[in-house]
C-alpha cells in the first residue's frame, strides 16, 4: 500500500508521535526517560526547533514543536537516532528501536494548538499512570506549573493565556481526541501487565525477553496469554512480533 504524503503545516507547528517498533517498550526505567529528555535538549540546540510540549509514555512519546532551521524529518531522525544508539548500547541490542515512519499532524491555529497541548499533558492520566497530570514526572506540564524552563517555549504560551487559565484548561477533563497511537484494546494496564511479565519470565525488559531461547520464549508467551494479556500488549511489552505472539 503506498504511503500518503506527510501533511505540511503552514504554521510549521506539528504534533508528533514516535513509537517503538512492533509497539515495544522504549523506556524501561527512569534513566531511559531522563536520557530522552536530555536528547531533546541536545537536538533542539542543533536543529533549532521550538518545543512547546512533550510527554513520555511506555512505548511512545509525544512532541509539540515548531520547525525553524531544519526540516521535520531531519529533526525526528536526529532525536530517534541519538536515543536509539544510546538505548541499544545500554541493553546490548541490535536493530531499529522506532517504527520507520513517525506520525505527525499539522497544527494550524491557536485553538487546536491548545487542544493538542492539553491532549499531550492528559495522556498519562487517561492511561492510568497518574491521578493528576501535575504529578506525572515525564511530561512538560510540570515545567509550565513551575513557570520556567530552559527547553520549552513557556513565554510564548503564556503570552496567549495567563497561568491560572492555562492550569484550569489543562486540568479540565475532556473527550476531545487528537490523533494518537491506535487503541490496543488491552485488558490490563501496562504497569500490571509488565509486573506479570517479569514474574512469569524473570525478564526485566524487552531486550532480555528477546534474548531468551525460543522454547522458553514460546512457553512464556502462552503463559502471558493465560494471564489475561492481549496479543498486542504482549507484543508491545516484549518486542516479539504480533504474528509470533498470535500463534501461541
Amino acid at each position: 500500500m503506498p504511503r500518503h504524503a506527510r501533511q505540511k503545516s503552514n504554521s510549521a507547528i506539528y504534533h508528533i508521535i514516535l513509537r517503538g517498533i512492533n509497539r515495544q517498550q522504549i523506556f524501561e526505567d527512569e534513566e531511559d526517560k531522563d536520557r530522552l529528555i536530555e536528547t531533546l535538549q541536545t537536538c533542539k540546540d542543533k536543529s533549532g526547533f521550538r518545543l512547546f510540549a512533550y510527554c513520555l509514555m511506555g512505548n511512545h512519546f509525544h512532541l509539540l514543536l515548531k520547525v525553524e532551521k531544519e526540516d521535520l524529518e531531519l529533526i525526528v531522525k536526529r532525536i530517534a537516532g541519538s536515543y536509539a544508539y544510546w538505548y541499544n548500547l545500554k541493553y546490548r541490542r541490535i536493530g531499529h528501536l522506532f517504527q520507520d515512519r513517525f506520525k505527525s499532524e499539522a497544527v494550524e491555529d491557536d485553538r487546536y494548538f491548545f487542544a493538542v497541548l492539553r491532549y499531550i499533558h492528559q495522556n498519562p492520566l487517561k492511561a492510568g499512570l497518574c491521578k493528576e497530570i501535575r504529578t506525572y514526572k515525564y511530561s512538560s506540564y510540570g515545567e509550565y506549573i513551575k513557570g520556567h524552563s530552559g527547553m520549552l517555549e513557556i513565554d510564548y504560551v503564556f503570552s496567549m493565556i495567563d497561568k491560572e487559565s492555562f492550569v484550569r484548561f489543562n486540568e479540565e477533563i475532556t473527550d476531545i481526541k487528537c490523533f494518537d497511537v491506535e487503541n490496543e484494546g488491552a485488558r490490563l494496564n501496562d504497569s500490571d501487565a509488565m509486573a506479570i511479565l517479569q514474574k512469569v519470565s524473570k525478564c526485566s525488559n524487552a531486550s532480555e525477553f528477546q534474548a531468551l531461547e525460543i522454547a522458553y520464549r514460546d512457553q512464556f508467551l502462552k503463559e502471558l496469554r493465560r494471564n489475561g494479556l492481549s496479543i498486542r500488549q504482549i507484543s508491545r511489552l516484549t518486542g516479539v512480533s504480533f504474528g509470533i505472539v498470535r500463534k501461541h
